[in-house]
């Protein structure tokens, strides 16, 4: 008599890189995010677990990046089994949120709220993608310089992210930490590519990659100061900052809150398409 079939968690090994990058490459689209923080995953912080089906193909994956859990389940998967060796992972390392795209976050939400962890916040996104030159930005901005920043720029810069920070990232629960905010931007300036806009020499805007995958990069860290809005310098730095990406053969992935009614209305003006809907739960 055959044994019955069970799914079970498994930590990777590495037999199973081969799998797992198939399965990320063909989703990369949808969970650009998950792939780069498999790419740069650390061994002594990171950890990735995978769940196959009856024919040895991975159903779904699990990568715990820092502080976060990045849920990617195949095409048609609908239920998992509860990740019951998260129990033991929590009393160790705390999580801080999840993040997928919307019907993967669903079932994933469900399963560990089966181990006891429920969510405090949860914010909806539009999950964006351009995969050619935007067109459409070309508008004037009176007395607007566009360029890549350099280290005399750091500390107007520091001061657009914070201003970025706690309007559009900080969960409401959270509290803003001026240290952690200068140490961020020191990081995406050190790693990342940047673009910012100036007027009468003050920095007024800025936009940045913040992940790189397979084939794609994402762009996130869009501001523009609030008394500078409503002019098209949002859309034209976009635009030539995306412009200057594809250049190098990149697509471009991004998530935008759906209540940010003004930005995705500059994403799409200029070519962006919506692939879907994306979720982070903070805990």
């Amino acid at each position: 008599m055959s044994r019955r079939f069970q799914r079970r968690w498994q930590k990777m090994k590495k037999k199973d890189i081969a799998a797992i990058e198939a399965l990320l490459r063909s989703h990369e689209r949808w969970c650009m995010n998950a792939c780069s923080r498999y790419l740069n995953r650390r061994s002594e912080r990171d950890s990735v677990w995978l769940l196959k089906n009856r024919a040895g193909d991975i159903a779904a994956l699990i990568i715990r990046s820092r502080l976060s859990l990045l849920p990617v389940l195949a095409a048609g998967e609908q239920s998992i089994p509860p990740p019951y060796f998260l129990q033991g992972l929590l009393g160790l390392v705390p999580v801080h949120s999840l993040q997928g795209r919307k019907e993967d976050m669903a079932i994933m939400e469900a399963a560990l709220e089966k181990v006891g962890l429920h969510a405090e916040e949860k914010l909806d996104y539009d999950l964006m993608c351009i995969d050619h030159p935007p067109s459409g930005f070309h508008t004037p901005c009176a007395e607007v310089t566009f360029r890549k920043p350099d280290s005399a720029d750091m500390d107007a810069l520091a001061a657009l992210h914070a201003a970025y920070e706690q309007e559009e990232v900080l969960p409401a629960t959270a509290e803003f930490s001026a240290a952690s905010s200068r140490m961020n931007i020191e990081r995406i300036f050190a790693k990342e590519q940047l673009y910012v806009a100036e007027m009468n020499g003050r920095l007024i805007g800025k936009i940045n990659t913040n992940a790189a995958a397979f084939t794609r990069c994402q762009v996130g860290g869009v501001y523009v100061l609030p008394e500078y809005r409503g002019r098209g310098i949002a859309r034209r730095m976009a635009g030539e900052f995306i412009t200057g990406l594809v250049a190098q053969g990149k697509d471009i992935s991004l998530f935008v809150k759906k209540t940010n009614a003004a930005a995705r209305r500059v994403y799409q003006r200029i070519g962006f398409e919506i692939l879907g809907d994306y979720q982070i739960n903070y805990y």
